[in-house]
């Protein structure tokens, strides 16, 4: 079955089928390089022996590099899902023959939490890689070995990157960074007061039209300032839209159970319907414990989004968590049967028990990587794979579905154009499994334009 979605919003209609509208998808391109290797089309030079065209790109391996946050103090392996996202699209292609007819080689490195290891790794990753898939650094401030790094010929072309998770707003704005997801802020205001912001608002739309007299708390990771500017605009975002606030609380990645009591009986005095925790996973879980300390059952909506699709969250959590909402961007694993492109990320990366929101969204990128230096193959032939040509194609992928054989994991995305796609499925915690909530035909998306808007927020 293939992939539905709307642009009104519509969740009724039968799955997309490859047709014309397919046909405005990469999955053409995409669909190729899933059904036979990459250098397999025909393409200007195909049957030239392969050189080495560029760092990181020899006659037999083009090696990426998978900068994260993992082995560190405060949230051990916090990103380790992301390193084997990527791994698992390594792992993938190299099984239908590689790209640019050659094997894919992920070179993990770890920036640890800290702005001098991620500093360090771009360093590396410039000088010995081709390209970063993944990018989860959090203090990744800056960027300037990435952007002014030299290729091959000693041109500054700078270090292609398709990152998951960009906290700075340097990194936000990097001219060399294309994410599937798209950053909330709009560069051309940066240096404005205040600045814009894109909001995803989907799911809030769907719970202020569902549930009446929504207000409650959000928690905001409070550990640097960029974790605070970044996830700001989602909670004044959901206000603007009807979800009235008592009180944005700042709290660090380090609290325990214990730092969320006075956070609880703030909600037990207002009686608050709501309540969302912007931190990590572990944020979610003490909330609700501690609420449940508290007695409270005023809430109607537990509120999280990606960080909150993992099994660590129905292990760590149990019972307390039952009810709890997350938003996706992407088709979930619980309808892999019904989806190539989910299932070959699972059967990848090792089964489900493996797998989670922020390594399926690795997988993603990878898939992006790979479109990429298709289209680059298809115009300049296996030997025309550099830097700079790999950064003029990706500027040109505006309707990207991270296909497999034809089924798209995503919503059309213009990572090409920066823009944040509307496109997203709820789910909910029912007895200790996730369970589509919105839309209700599995494999479909929700792409109703208004699920995104701007706001203007002053952060300085």
């Amino acid at each position: 079955m293939r992939n539905g979605w709307s642009r009104t919003g519509a969740t009724t209609g039968g799955p997309v089928r490859r047709t014309r509208w397919v046909a405005l998808m990469v999955a053409l391109a995409a669909g190729t390089a899933s059904l036979v290797p990459s250098g397999a089309v025909a393409a200007p030079g195909q049957a030239q022996p392969l050189q080495d065209t560029e760092v990181g790109v020899s006659k037999d391996t083009i090696r990426i590099a998978v900068i994260a946050d993992v082995d560190n103090p405060v949230r051990p392996g916090v990103f380790q899902g992301v390193v084997s996202g990527v791994r698992a699209f390594a792992k993938f292609i190299n099984g239908r023959g590689g790209l640019a007819g050659r094997m894919v080689q992920v070179d993990f490195i770890d920036s640890h939490l800290s702005a001098d290891e991620a500093r360090n790794a771009l360093i590396r990753a410039c000088q010995e890689d081709f390209a970063i898939v993944g990018t989860t650094a959090l203090f990744l401030n800056d960027i300037s070995p990435m952007t002014g790094c030299p290729d091959k010929a000693g041109a500054a072309t700078g270090l292609p990157d398709v990152p998951l998770v960009q906290t700075e707003e340097s990194h936000q704005c990097s001219p060399v960074s294309y994410p599937v997801l798209a950053n909330q802020l709009v560069c051309s205001t940066r240096d404005q007061h205040p600045q814009t912001y894109f909001v995803k608002s989907g799911q809030v739309r769907y719970f202020v039209k569902r549930f009446k007299n929504l207000h409650g708390v959000y928690l905001i990771p409070s550990d640097l300032r960029s974790t605070v500017n970044a996830t700001t605009p989602l909670a004044r975002g959901e206000q603007q839209l009807g979800v009235k606030s008592d009180g944005e609380i700042k709290i660090s990645g380090l609290a325990t159970q214990s730092d969320y009591t006075p956070i609880a009986q703030t909600m037990k005095q207002r009686d608050s319907t709501y309540a969302e925790s912007i931190s990590d996973y572990k944020s979610s879980v003490f909330l609700r414990r501690e609420a449940k300390v508290q007695g409270i059952t005023s809430v109607k909506v537990w509120g999280c989004a990606l960080q909150c699709y993992d099994a660590k969250f129905l292990s760590e959590g149990g019972a307390d968590v039952d009810g709890q909402y997350t938003a996706l961007f992407f088709i979930p694993f619980e309808e892999a049967n019904r989806n190539k492109s989910v299932a070959a990320y699972l059967k990848n990366v090792g089964g489900k028990g493996n797998a989670d929101g922020f390594g399926a969204q690795a997988w993603t990128a990878g898939l992006f990587f790979r479109d990429v230096v298709d289209n680059v193959v298809k115009a300049d032939g296996r030997n025309g794979l550099t830097r700079a040509r790999f950064l003029e194609e990706a500027a040109k992928v505006h309707d990207f579905t991270a296909s497999v054989d034809g089924d798209a994991m995503l919503g059309p995305t213009d990572v090409g154009g920066h823009k944040v796609s509307p496109c997203f499925l709820l789910m909910q915690v029912k007895g200790n499994r996730y369970v589509r909530v919105f839309p209700k035909q599995a494999n479909t998306f929700d792409c109703n334009p208004k699920n995104v808007f701007t706001i203007k927020l002053d952060q300085s």
